[in-house]
């Protein structure tokens, strides 16, 4: 889709599914305005805005905008970019973003395990406390397991629908 034809889009309603879409991550935990921003970013085709262009399109302050990008760099959620000459900085939607997302979320519970294993140990193994620590700790040795499976075949399937879709890979 050309600029002119996403310009021609209803904005309005693409502001309203900002702010829906963006409340149900923030339902979830992420910081309401990462939300948003981050959903204005999906909702561009080039998935790429400056601040000033996300404080424009969603009517906030540059300030909001600053610590909104902060939270989404911090989290690997966008990049920042600068093309050469320029002093823009463009935040910018990765490529293959939930595959990153769940791949770092895995190693960073993977590196909690130890803290588990300590919780478990001074609850009492057998205790209901140190019980839950154990379930979660088996959990998530069940999804390090999985993972890989499940993720190879995410990498097959959106090669198959890149082919499908004619966007190469």
């Amino acid at each position: 889709m050309s600029e002119v034809q996403e310009t021609q889009r209803d904005q309005a309603a693409i502001l309203r599914f900002i702010e829906r879409y963006a409340g149900h991550l923030a339902d979830a935990g992420m910081q309401r305005m990462a939300a948003r921003v981050f959903v204005a970013l999906l909702c561009q085709d080039s998935g790429r805005m400056t601040a000033t262009d996300m404080a424009e399109s969603l009517q906030v302050s540059p300030a909001a905008i600053s610590g909104a990008v902060r939270y989404l760099t911090q989290a690997n959620m966008v990049e920042r970019e600068r093309e050469p000459g320029s002093r823009r900085d463009y935040y910018v939607v990765k490529d293959d973003l939930w595959y990153d997302v769940i791949t770092r979320r895995e190693q960073l519970i993977h590196r909690w395990e130890s803290t588990m294993r300590e919780g478990m140990d001074l609850l009492g193994e057998n205790t209901p406390a140190g019980m839950r620590w154990k379930e979660t700790l088996e959990f998530y040795a069940f999804l390090h397991e999985r993972l890989p499976d499940v993720m190879l075949e995410w990498r097959e399937r959106r090669a198959e629908l890149h082919r499908k879709w004619g966007l190469g890979d």
